[in-house]
């Protein structure tokens, strides 16, 4: 399978095409890696080597022959949430209810009166908020067992989560950190009314000015914002005059780059060009799936220090042998055959102009690819932390 970075530029050169004519490019390879670095970027797209270095990638997840899903320790994946409350009191109904559209779906409709923000690519609809519950609980499990890697200490005292979802990261941070502030922002009011006395949350925009103190948080995290961030670098700006002087941020997110060890993926298969139509269709629809390959060149852009990136393999079915990975790849499984319709049907729609129905006849053979445990692909979860420097420091 070709490097990551080639299956990146293929995409990028792509015009979207018919269902039954999609042109299969490279399938992606990113392995797993750990890198540090304070020097200064370049604005380039990183190449493949320097993305994964050979000498730290993460060992090889081995092949279960049989599908024996074994016990396993349910305090291992539990995500420990406890329920919490909202702090918003004035909203218009139409904000609440949202606007229902592609594919009966319903979608927030924050900030879209006035066409100050652009739409989001995912709804907000109970359905697709118990797939970010889980999502929680699989994501922490696939960090073994935390809920971030940034090490801001045993108190701090600011914590902010962008595009919270349905809060729950905020409540599970706020019960483990008391003397934390935790701040949880998005533009849906998604979030329950119950919450530990120290989480709150808001209703806002975050590519929009920020109204926080500057220099005032310890962390400043966000997770799997698919189809939501059209200017990255402007992003990371803000985060760094938000976050305290030697305080930290932490992006976390899965790419369509698919991978695979030992070369499963069926060249030119549905799974294939599900990828390269969410790679085209993200970057038509302003939102590219793929921008985590480029965190680590903007923060370094920005001036941050101490940038650790890590590269999570998340199996996408049942296939490893390794029962915390099975698990994991269960739990993918079951996300990508409830999920895969509405992380495809407004961006598929709005950006490459398919119908409703075309969509829906695509994903009847990616499904079946994504239940085929002969097939040994995963998808590499982006996760990188970064200080901002304390005064005087250089970078």
């Amino acid at each position: 399978m070709a490097e990551p970075q080639a299956q990146a530029v293929a995409a990028e050169a792509q015009t979207p095409v018919p269902v039954a004519t999609t042109t299969a490019a490279a399938t992606a390879e990113p392995v797993a890696a750990t890198t540090t670095t304070t020097a200064a970027a370049t604005t380039a797209e990183p190449t493949a080597a320097q993305l994964h270095p050979v000498e730290e990638q993460e060992h090889q997840i081995v092949v279960d022959e049989h599908d024996t899903l074994a016990d396993f320790d349910d305090e291992a994946f539990d995500s420990g949430s406890s329920a919490g409350g909202s702090a918003f009191t004035s909203i218009t109904s139409s904000v609440l209810r949202g606007e229902v559209a592609e594919g009966g779906r319903t979608y927030a409709v924050y900030g879209k009166e006035d066409r100050r923000i652009a739409e989001y690519g995912l709804p907000m609809d109970d359905k697709e908020l118990n797939r970010l519950d889980m999502s929680h609980a699989k994501y922490y499990g696939l960090i073994e067992k935390k809920r971030f890697l940034a090490p801001i200490g045993d108190s701090p005292q600011k914590i902010l989560d962008l595009g919270c979802g349905t809060g729950i990261w905020c409540i599970d941070v706020a019960d483990e950190y008391p003397s934390a502030e935790v701040i949880g922002v998005d533009i849906a009011p998604t979030q329950p009314e119950w919450v530990p006395p120290n989480c709150r949350f808001e209703l806002d925009d975050m590519e929009e000015p920020w109204m926080w103190s500057k220099n005032s948080f310890d962390l400043i995290f966000l997770r799997d914002l698919i189809y939501c961030i059209r200017d990255w670098p402007k992003l990371i700006d803000q985060c760094y005059t938000h976050v305290k002087p030697g305080g930290w941020v932490e992006f976390q997110g899965v790419t369509a780059l698919l991978g695979s060890d030992d070369n499963t993926v069926p060249p030119g298969g549905a799974l294939e060009q599900f990828t390269e139509n969410l790679i085209v269709s993200s970057r038509m629809f302003g939102t590219p799936i793929d921008d985590p390959i480029r965190w680590k060149g903007w923060f370094e852009e920005r001036g941050f220090v101490d940038i650790n990136l890590k590269i999570f393999k998340l199996p996408i079915n049942t296939w490893p042998k390794d029962t915390r990975m099975k698990v994991l790849g269960a739990w993918e499984m079951e996300n990508l055959l409830s999920g895969m319709e509405v992380m495809t049907m407004r961006v598929f729609v709005k950006a490459l102009g398919w119908t409703e129905e075309e969509v829906q006849v695509f994903l009847v053979n990616v499904r079946k690819e994504v239940k085929d445990r002969g097939i040994h692909a995963w998808w590499p979860y982006y996760v990188i932390t970064a200080r901002r420097p304390e005064e005087g420091e250089t970078a």
